[in-house]
Protein backbone atom coordinates (compact mmCIF):
# COMPACT_ATOMS: atom_id res chain seq x y z
CA UNK A 1 0.00 0.00 0.00
CA UNK A 2 2.81 2.41 0.87
CA UNK A 3 4.15 2.69 -2.68
CA UNK A 4 0.66 3.15 -4.12
CA UNK A 5 -0.15 5.76 -1.50
CA UNK A 6 3.02 7.71 -2.37
CA UNK A 7 2.29 7.48 -6.10
CA UNK A 8 -1.27 8.81 -5.86
CA UNK A 9 -0.43 11.42 -3.24
CA UNK A 10 2.29 12.73 -5.56
CA UNK A 11 -0.27 12.93 -8.39
CA UNK A 12 -2.50 15.10 -6.19
CA UNK A 13 0.41 17.28 -5.06
CA UNK A 14 1.43 17.81 -8.70
CA UNK A 15 -2.18 18.39 -9.75
CA UNK A 16 -1.73 15.56 -12.24
CA UNK A 17 -5.38 14.57 -11.98
CA UNK A 18 -6.69 14.35 -15.52
CA UNK A 19 -9.45 11.97 -14.41
CA UNK A 20 -11.00 14.68 -12.22
CA UNK A 21 -13.90 16.27 -14.14
CA UNK A 22 -14.98 18.54 -11.27
CA UNK A 23 -18.55 17.23 -10.99
CA UNK A 24 -20.43 13.91 -10.84
CA UNK A 25 -20.01 11.76 -13.92
CA UNK A 26 -23.17 12.09 -16.05
CA UNK A 27 -23.84 8.33 -16.33
CA UNK A 28 -23.49 7.85 -12.58
CA UNK A 29 -25.59 10.93 -11.80
CA UNK A 30 -28.37 9.55 -14.04
CA UNK A 31 -28.15 6.20 -12.27
CA UNK A 32 -28.22 7.83 -8.82
CA UNK A 33 -31.25 9.91 -9.83
CA UNK A 34 -33.37 6.77 -10.27
CA UNK A 35 -32.39 5.17 -6.94
CA UNK A 36 -35.34 5.21 -4.55
CA UNK A 37 -34.05 3.50 -1.39
CA UNK A 38 -31.87 6.08 0.33
CA UNK A 39 -30.94 3.72 3.17
CA UNK A 40 -28.73 1.47 1.02
CA UNK A 41 -25.04 1.14 1.87
CA UNK A 42 -22.79 2.51 -0.89
CA UNK A 43 -19.03 2.23 -1.35
CA UNK A 44 -17.06 4.42 -3.75
CA UNK A 45 -13.51 3.00 -3.95
CA UNK A 46 -10.68 5.04 -5.46
CA UNK A 47 -13.09 7.92 -5.05
CA UNK A 48 -10.68 10.81 -5.53
CA UNK A 49 -12.55 14.06 -4.90
CA UNK A 50 -15.76 11.99 -4.77
CA UNK A 51 -18.21 14.29 -6.53
CA UNK A 52 -20.62 11.34 -6.79
CA UNK A 53 -20.51 10.92 -3.01
CA UNK A 54 -21.15 14.63 -2.55
CA UNK A 55 -24.15 14.39 -4.89
CA UNK A 56 -25.49 11.37 -3.02
CA UNK A 57 -25.11 13.16 0.31
CA UNK A 58 -26.87 16.27 -0.98
CA UNK A 59 -29.73 14.04 -2.12
CA UNK A 60 -30.37 12.39 1.21
CA UNK A 61 -28.22 9.27 1.07
CA UNK A 62 -26.42 8.84 4.41
CA UNK A 63 -24.86 5.38 4.29
CA UNK A 64 -22.03 6.31 1.91
CA UNK A 65 -18.42 5.20 2.31
CA UNK A 66 -15.73 7.12 0.42
CA UNK A 67 -12.42 5.28 -0.03
CA UNK A 68 -9.10 6.42 -1.39
CA UNK A 69 -5.51 5.31 -0.84
CA UNK A 70 -4.38 8.94 -0.51
CA UNK A 71 -5.46 11.21 2.32
CA UNK A 72 -5.40 14.35 0.16
CA UNK A 73 -8.76 13.92 -1.63
CA UNK A 74 -10.42 12.70 1.57
CA UNK A 75 -9.29 15.86 3.38
CA UNK A 76 -10.55 17.98 0.47
CA UNK A 77 -13.89 16.17 0.58
CA UNK A 78 -14.20 16.76 4.33
CA UNK A 79 -13.53 20.45 3.83
CA UNK A 80 -16.23 20.67 1.14
CA UNK A 81 -18.77 18.73 3.21
CA UNK A 82 -17.94 19.30 6.88
CA UNK A 83 -21.04 17.47 8.14
CA UNK A 84 -20.10 14.21 6.37
CA UNK A 85 -19.23 11.54 9.00
CA UNK A 86 -15.44 11.22 9.34
CA UNK A 87 -15.73 7.49 10.06
CA UNK A 88 -17.19 7.04 6.56
CA UNK A 89 -14.03 8.44 4.95
CA UNK A 90 -11.69 5.49 4.48
CA UNK A 91 -8.01 5.85 3.68
CA UNK A 92 -7.44 2.22 2.76
CA UNK A 93 -6.17 -0.21 0.18
CA UNK A 94 -9.26 -1.46 -1.66
CA UNK A 95 -7.84 -4.98 -1.87
CA UNK A 96 -7.54 -5.20 1.91
CA UNK A 97 -10.90 -3.64 2.78
CA UNK A 98 -13.52 -5.62 4.68
CA UNK A 99 -17.17 -4.70 4.49
CA UNK A 100 -20.51 -5.45 2.85
CA UNK A 101 -22.40 -3.06 0.61
CA UNK A 102 -25.62 -2.94 -1.38
CA UNK A 103 -24.00 -0.86 -4.12
CA UNK A 104 -20.44 -0.10 -5.26
CA UNK A 105 -19.89 2.73 -7.73
CA UNK A 106 -17.02 2.55 -10.22
CA UNK A 107 -15.60 5.70 -11.80
CA UNK A 108 -12.03 5.68 -13.25
CA UNK A 109 -10.89 3.24 -10.53
CA UNK A 110 -10.42 -0.01 -12.46
CA UNK A 111 -8.41 1.77 -15.15
CA UNK A 112 -5.90 3.03 -12.57
CA UNK A 113 -4.41 -0.42 -11.82
CA UNK A 114 -1.48 -1.79 -13.77
CA UNK A 115 -3.45 -4.12 -16.10
CA UNK A 116 -2.11 -7.50 -15.09
CA UNK A 117 -4.38 -10.55 -14.96
CA UNK A 118 -3.70 -10.70 -11.22
CA UNK A 119 -4.85 -7.11 -10.62
CA UNK A 120 -7.91 -7.30 -12.83
CA UNK A 121 -9.12 -10.67 -11.56
CA UNK A 122 -8.33 -9.49 -8.02
CA UNK A 123 -10.52 -6.43 -8.58
CA UNK A 124 -13.47 -8.55 -9.74
CA UNK A 125 -13.07 -11.02 -6.88
CA UNK A 126 -12.81 -8.26 -4.26
CA UNK A 127 -15.84 -6.45 -5.69
CA UNK A 128 -17.85 -9.65 -5.32
CA UNK A 129 -16.52 -10.14 -1.77
CA UNK A 130 -17.64 -6.62 -0.79
CA UNK A 131 -21.15 -6.93 -2.21
CA UNK A 132 -24.07 -8.21 -0.16
CA UNK A 133 -26.22 -10.95 -1.74
CA UNK A 134 -27.93 -9.30 -4.74
CA UNK A 135 -25.58 -6.32 -4.34
CA UNK A 136 -24.60 -4.41 -7.47
CA UNK A 137 -21.44 -2.96 -8.97
CA UNK A 138 -22.43 -0.05 -11.22
CA UNK A 139 -20.23 2.32 -13.16
CA UNK A 140 -18.27 3.21 -16.25
CA UNK A 141 -15.23 1.51 -17.70
CA UNK A 142 -13.01 2.94 -20.43
CA UNK A 143 -13.56 1.49 -23.88
CA UNK A 144 -10.30 2.02 -25.74
CA UNK A 145 -7.43 -0.30 -26.59
CA UNK A 146 -5.02 -1.60 -24.00
CA UNK A 147 -1.68 -0.41 -25.37
CA UNK A 148 0.80 -2.62 -23.54
CA UNK A 149 2.35 0.45 -21.88
CA UNK A 150 2.44 -0.44 -18.18
CA UNK A 151 3.07 3.15 -17.06
CA UNK A 152 0.55 5.31 -18.90
CA UNK A 153 -2.74 5.58 -17.06
CA UNK A 154 -5.65 5.25 -17.63
CA UNK A 155 -5.39 1.66 -18.80
CA UNK A 156 -7.99 0.61 -21.33
CA UNK A 157 -9.69 -2.50 -22.57
CA UNK A 158 -12.92 -3.57 -24.22
CA UNK A 159 -16.16 -5.28 -23.32
CA UNK A 160 -14.97 -8.83 -24.08
CA UNK A 161 -11.75 -8.37 -22.12
CA UNK A 162 -13.48 -6.93 -19.07
CA UNK A 163 -16.12 -9.65 -19.09
CA UNK A 164 -13.41 -12.30 -19.13
CA UNK A 165 -12.26 -10.96 -15.75
CA UNK A 166 -15.66 -10.19 -14.26
CA UNK A 167 -17.73 -13.25 -15.25
CA UNK A 168 -16.20 -15.69 -12.71
CA UNK A 169 -17.43 -13.47 -9.86
CA UNK A 170 -20.05 -11.06 -11.20
CA UNK A 171 -23.16 -11.53 -13.32
CA UNK A 172 -23.54 -8.83 -16.01
CA UNK A 173 -26.97 -7.19 -16.03
CA UNK A 174 -26.04 -4.62 -18.66
CA UNK A 175 -22.70 -3.65 -20.19
CA UNK A 176 -22.95 -1.42 -23.24
CA UNK A 177 -21.48 1.70 -24.85
CA UNK A 178 -22.45 4.61 -22.66
CA UNK A 179 -24.97 6.95 -24.31
CA UNK A 180 -24.58 9.87 -21.87
CA UNK A 181 -20.83 10.23 -21.35
CA UNK A 182 -19.36 13.71 -20.95
CA UNK A 183 -18.27 15.08 -24.38
CA UNK A 184 -14.53 14.25 -24.09
CA UNK A 185 -15.41 10.61 -23.30
CA UNK A 186 -18.15 10.08 -25.89
CA UNK A 187 -17.77 6.58 -27.36
CA UNK A 188 -14.95 5.80 -24.95
CA UNK A 189 -16.97 4.47 -22.01
CA UNK A 190 -18.98 1.37 -21.26
CA UNK A 191 -21.78 1.62 -18.71
CA UNK A 192 -22.14 -1.54 -16.67
CA UNK A 193 -24.31 -3.05 -13.96
CA UNK A 194 -23.15 -6.29 -12.39
CA UNK A 195 -24.61 -8.42 -9.62
CA UNK A 196 -22.71 -10.58 -7.18
CA UNK A 197 -22.86 -14.24 -8.28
Amino acid sequence: MENQEKYWTARYHNQSTGWDIGHPSTPLKAYIDQLQDKSISILIPGAGNAYEAEYLWQNGFQNIYVMDISQIPLTSFQQRIPDFPKEQLLQEDFFEHKGQYDLILEQTFFCSFVPTDENRLGYAKQMANLLKPNGKLVGVWFNFPLTGDMEKRPFGGDKALYLSYFRPYLKPLTFEICHNSIPPRQGKELFGMFMKK
